[in-house]
């Protein structure tokens, strides 16, 4: 009796543990990509220190910034290591883009105002 109890209890600490582990992994992923929308509001408004401020408040420890423009179109992609050590490196990921606002830097000349 006392044996099956033991892995009874056992069986329910590892099903714990893969549960907390899994709802970890997923927040980590919301946070990336909340970093990542937000690095891309503001950059396509021309500000490129506030979006790092704001990858640095929202994504997990250790993420990574990376801005690129092409036309008048911004991408962020927001990376960061889990904090779990077995599993592979860079593993949250996420990306946005958003349209360059008409004056932001990169974005050409300004339209006249109306």
């Amino acid at each position: 009796m006392t044996v099956e109890a033991a892995l009874g209890v056992s069986a329910v600490v590892a099903v714990f543990m893969l549960v907390l582990t899994a709802m970890n992994m997923v927040l980590g992923q919301v946070r990336c990509t909340d970093a990542a929308v937000e690095a891309a509001r503001l950059a396509s408004r021309g500000d490129r220190e506030q979006a790092d401020a704001a990858v640095r408040r929202l994504a997990p420890p250790g993420a990574s910034l990376a801005i690129s423009v092409r036309d008048d179109q911004v991408t962020t992609e927001v990376s960061a290591p889990p904090v779990v050590g077995f599993l592979p490196a860079q593993w949250w990921t996420s990306r946005a883009a958003a349209v360059l606002e008409p004056g932001a830097a990169g974005s050409g000349p300004a339209e006249p105002a109306r």
